[in-house]
């Protein structure tokens, strides 16, 4: 399997949700705190460190909270997004006005811990079906106002990305079904409204639905709420509908991908994987992962 490149978030992105933190956090009347007890004059070195073993995820947001509160701050990366830290570790190392450093450090932090947090819980799920060809995958179930920064770390931590939106891909659930009147008919409607670049998953909660999407050839199926046995037997009735044998199955191009969703955790992740699905999707890696913990130490020169 090709090793996929790292993500990148756009600077313009980042420039955005970083802005709207500092304006949030820095107010009307800026950092009175810092500036009632710290001269102007006084100038300061400090490191961001890991306090955990954990996957780096938002340097160039903290790199920008920095930069937007003053210009004259130095900022040294010493890791990558991406990479693997332990306990001790330094992360980035900045200097200069003591006032900007103490003002950036919380926006900084946020984002550093938060994002690193969900790319290092993501990589604890990808280790425990990392002997499989499945991959686990986030959902639309995300902070309001982060999804593309979260989305960004759940890749860094080798997960992959679902929907971003409403509007890059059509996944038929099970309302949209009760109203459109069945599997095959939501199928088809969606196959004729969607451009021809447009993907088409539908949910389905029973293998007789199952069935009766495959013949409807949608892009995918998602599996609801469904323990490792039906999983299993799913991808047996997917295989043979698809006419291949079990040792062509899961690189075969062209069949219809399967999703398995519902009940996912830690415990739980490697069973689901090994009853042969594709995609395993779950919301714990953007809402529930713990931060990674970061510190600031300061130094005053």
């Amino acid at each position: 399997m090709t090793e996929p490149l790292r993500p990148l978030l756009l600077p313009l992105m980042v420039e955005d949700q970083v802005r709207a933190a500092l304006l949030e956090d820095l107010g009307r009347a800026g950092d009175i705190t810092t500036y009632a007890t710290i001269g102007p004059e006084k100038r300061a070195r400090a490191g961001l460190n890991s306090r955990e073993d954990g996957v780096v995820a938002g340097m160039d947001l903290a790199r920008a909270a920095f930069r937007l509160v003053d210009p004259s701050v130095v900022f040294e990366a010493l890791v990558a997004d991406g990479d693997r830290v332990k306990p001790g570790q330094s992360l980035i190392r900045v200097q200069g006005p003591a006032r900007s450093i103490l003002s950036a450090e919380r926006v900084a932090l946020n984002f550093l811990m938060h994002l690193s947090g969900v790319a290092t819980y993501t990589a604890r799920f990808a280790a425990e079906i990392a002997h499989t060809h499945a991959r686990v995958t986030c959902t639309r179930k995300t902070l309001p106002g982060l999804r593309a920064v979260e989305k960004y770390a759940v890749r860094l931590g080798g997960g992959s990305n679902h929907r971003f939106g409403l509007d890059d891909a059509i996944l038929i659930k099970d309302n949209h079904i009760a109203v459109a009147g069945g599997v095959a008919q939501a199928i088809s409607s969606a196959r004729a409204y969607a451009g021809h670049l447009v993907k088409i998953e539908v949910e389905v909660d029973t293998l007789e639905q199952m069935r009766e999407a495959l013949v409807a050839r949608p892009d995918a199926i998602l599996l609801d709420n469904m323990g490792p046995d039906l999983l299993r037997d799913a991808v047996e009735i997917n295989r043979v509908h698809h006419g291949l044998d079990e040792a062509d199955y899961a690189a075969a191009v062209g069949r219809t991908m399967l999703e398995a969703s519902g009940n996912v955790n830690l415990q739980t992740i490697r069973a689901i994987a090994e009853s042969g699905v594709d995609y395993i999707s779950t919301s714990k890696v953007t809402m529930a992962a713990p931060t990674l913990d970061i510190g600031l130490d300061v130094e005053i020169d």
